[in-house]
């Protein structure tokens, strides 16, 4: 086991640990599914974002997403999956603050929660939405929750187990992610059914209370994903077909080399399937920082080496 998967695994053992004793103190107490729900129903009275906890919530959530922008700038590994690690804690299972389908939802209905009650949500969504376009869909390289989680199971569980799909499968099944986010609010538009982003998402599951059957579908899903990596985020996600559809007017793109044409080391270091030759999918990049990484590699990028060879050339003099 790598030393980063060490690292992870302690993170996450502290977190459980930590968050047992807030929960027997009532520091912090879990969210029910029916406390959920009601929210989605807008029938529980908010309390005012700016109280001491509310600027506490704001702090923490302000952080935390400089947090996340820093380790993107900075193209460091080991923040990213600290940031990881911090979604998976604070978003995940403390706040259970995720961008859901439920959003689309209120949306397609223009209706919002009242902005001095919900600072914090609306700073979440305008920043899903702001560094979409910047930069494409960071929120789901690692700010959502259950796509960091699964991002560090494959980091943690051997590689031996991974399964790739054919190329011809794989880029066939990306799309069914926009046929069930057509289904979904189609659905909606004729029953008004808010509840059924229970059965299409999993991010309740930071709730800790489900039914039987969505405890079944979950543990399904995630056994899954235990051999085939990032299964949810790449073919089932709701949120991340709409995020994909509005990445299409990300301004600042991932650059890419002369060399890119005919090089190959990326779209075989890609783990969501988002590089085909020279072309990078903005709908599927995630923009996990891995390629972006590897672009600096002055040791393994055909870029650099070139390079490279062109300079020794000019140091060796002329015999003539």
């Amino acid at each position: 086991m790598t030393r980063s998967a060490i690292v992870i695994i302690a993170a996450l053992v502290c977190f459980f640990t930590v968050s047992g004793v807030f929960a027997q103190d009532g520091a912090l107490p879990l969210i029910s599914l029916s406390e959920l729900d009601a929210l989605i129903a807008q029938d529980k009275e908010s309390q005012p974002i700016l109280d001491q906890s509310g600027v506490v919530d704001l702090a923490l959530l302000v952080a935390f997403l400089s947090l996340a922008v820093f380790s993107f700038l900075k193209k460091s590994k080991t923040l990213k999956y600290v940031t990881m690690v911090s979604a998976v804690v604070y978003m995940g299972f403390i706040k259970g603050n995720l961008v859901s389908v439920v959003h689309l939802f209120a949306l397609m209905e223009w209706s919002f929660p009242l902005f001095q009650y919900n600072i914090t949500w609306y700073l979440l969504m305008g920043f899903t939405v702001v560094s979409t376009v910047l930069w494409g869909r960071l929120y789901c390289g690692r700010i959502c929750a259950f796509g960091s989680l699964t991002q560090l199971m494959d980091r943690v569980l051997p590689s031996r187990w991974r399964v790739e799909l054919p190329a011809w499968i794989d880029r066939r099944a990306i799309y069914f992610k926009y046929v069930l986010l057509v289904i979904v609010l189609v659905y909606f538009l004729i029953t008004k059914d808010t509840l059924v982003y229970r059965y299409v998402e999993p991010f309740w599951m930071f709730t800790l209370s489900g039914s039987v059957v969505m405890w079944s579908l979950l543990a399904a899903l995630l056994l899954t994903t235990v051999f085939i990596r990032n299964f949810y985020c790449r073919y089932l996600c709701i949120v991340g077909a709409g995020l994909g559809l509005l990445s299409n007017l990300t301004v600042f793109g991932i650059k890419r080399w002369q060399e890119c044409n005919t090089c190959k080391l990326c779209e075989k270091e890609c783990e969501w399937g988002a590089i085909q030759g020279p072309k990078i999918s903005v709908s599927e990049c995630v923009r996990c920082d891995d390629c972006e990484i590897l672009y600096d590699d002055k040791a393994r990028c055909p870029h650099w080496l070139m390079i490279g060879k062109k300079e020794a050339k000019r140091e060796i003099p002329d015999s003539h």
